[in-house]
């Protein structure tokens, strides 16, 4: 039984990557909106299968709160954002998706290396899933950096929570239901706080490109 939880948790884990790559090469933004949704319905199935397989109660809430928040609540913000802000463009890089992905391939290749050592201290069923929960983290990232409009950027660093979210519940069953209460709390605020911040952009430069906010700090 236990094997057989080890091996859907890391199917689990191969869909989060397989879905944190589609992300990294996603050129429209309503397609990217939809794979992050889908990412946090992964997620929070993962994290009920988890709970179910290691008796850790406190993570059924923890994936009832991901689904609430990442599946439902935060991709109906960003639909609504892109729809009153009238977005119809693609999502721009500042690299080639071809450099893009194999800079991507390289991080997976880091993760595994740097999560190895932690992985033999781990004592949890998920623990082999660690390296991708890493990788995870490190392609969102690497989705925020190649990015130069505002609301891939976002969606970049909310899909770096969900990695930062499954590395916590592949190393230590996840973290103090306090802590992603207050997360959760801190996420749907700062996404309201951006949607205000986009609107203002937007009607200042008629664009949501990055370069313009250094112009609006300086005004």
């Amino acid at each position: 039984m236990e094997n057989f939880a080890g091996q859907l948790i890391n199917l689990f884990a191969a869909l989060l990557l397989l879905i944190a790559f589609g992300m990294l090469s996603q050129r429209r933004i309503l397609s990217l909106i939809n794979l992050f949704a889908l990412q946090g319905l992964v997620l929070s199935v993962s994290t009920l299968f988890v709970a179910y397989t290691s008796h850790q109660h406190h993570l059924y809430y923890s994936a009832g709160l991901t689904l609430l928040l990442k599946v439902i609540i935060l991709p109906w913000i960003l639909h609504r954002l892109i729809r009153k802000l009238n977005i119809k463009w693609d999502v721009e890089t500042l690299f080639n998706i071809p450099t893009t992905m194999l800079v991507g391939i390289g991080l997976v290749v880091f993760a595994f290396n740097l999560a190895a050592p932690i992985s033999l201290m781990a004592g949890t069923i998920t623990k082999s899933s660690l390296g991708i929960a890493m990788a995870c983290v490190l392609l969102s990232f690497l989705m925020m950096i190649t990015r130069s409009k505002a609301i891939p950027q976002v969606i970049g660093f909310l899909a770096m929570e969900n990695g930062l979210f499954f590395a916590a519940t592949s190393a230590t069953y996840g973290m103090p239901m306090v802590v992603e209460l207050g997360i959760a709390l801190d996420v749907l605020i700062g996404m309201f706080i951006l949607g205000i911040f986009f609107f203002q952009i937007r009607e200042t430069f008629d664009s949501l490109d990055l370069k313009h906010m250094e112009k609006l700090k300086e005004d």
